[in-house]
């Protein structure tokens, strides 16, 4: 079963120096009906003006990765971390019992794109935590990249959550194939670019929902950037 969900119909903030898309109820959008998809509870598509960001706020309970697309972000938590990641680079940070951070695009002139997703964890009250790697574009090219997983394969950076989240970069006219366990969800986003998932358009910003499929097949007509997540 495949349900698509079109780039417009998702919730929108736009107060100046950030806009932001959102797949499920988030701030002020709120649609009872969309709440989340399975443990997947927010998946952001963010553009922060230059010198601006986000001040000091509180996290718990939550893993929260950050997947850059353009740009630089500079991070800094109540543990002491402090970075600044750019294109290629994901964050995992694992609220934990509860962290403060601040998040703010460091550049004068660049605007920063990036995605940033939440997801529950399979235990509350763990040790706050931070992670950082950078997945360069030949690792996600034309395959499926691991990203951030709950068992660390393909070198991905670890969350506390059955799932695996990857990356792909799809050059035009490639076909992909993707084995799909039946027992699982899937939540395909798509960043840039055009391709057919399963006899199904999907455009930059479109979604996909995805279960009881064996597998899934990507035909790229475009260069196309994407992310799918693999949830129990």
């Amino acid at each position: 079963m495949k349900q698509k969900h079109r780039s417009d119909d998702r919730g929108k903030t736009d107060i100046g120096w950030l806009k932001s898309y959102h797949s499920f109820s988030f701030g002020e959008y709120y649609d009872p009906k969309n709440m989340q998809f399975g443990p997947l509870r927010v998946l952001n598509d963010d553009v922060i003006a230059a010198g601006a960001g986000f001040p000091t706020h509180p996290h718990r309970d939550m893993e929260i990765i950050t997947y850059m697309i353009s740009g630089a972000l500079e991070h800094k938590d109540s543990t002491g971390n402090s970075s600044t990641i750019r294109s290629g680079d994901v964050q995992v940070m694992s609220a934990g019992t509860g962290i403060r951070h601040s998040e703010a695009n460091p550049s004068s002139s660049e605007e920063t794109r990036l995605i940033q997703t939440w997801i529950e964890p399979n235990e509350k009250n763990l040790t706050p935590g931070w992670e950082e790697k950078n997945f360069s574009q030949s690792l996600k090219l034309n395959r499926l990249q691991a990203i951030a997983s709950g068992d660390g394969r393909d070198d991905s950076l670890q969350i506390h959550q059955d799932a695996v989240v990857y990356a792909s970069i799809l050059e035009a006219e490639t076909q992909l194939e993707h084995e799909l366990d039946l027992s699982r969800q899937y939540w395909l986003q798509v960043i840039s670019g055009n391709m057919d998932v399963n006899g199904l358009e999907v455009r930059e910003g479109d979604a996909m929902a995805i279960s009881a499929e064996q597998d899934l097949i990507f035909i790229a007509k475009e260069q196309t950037e994407f992310l799918l997540f693999d949830l129990a």
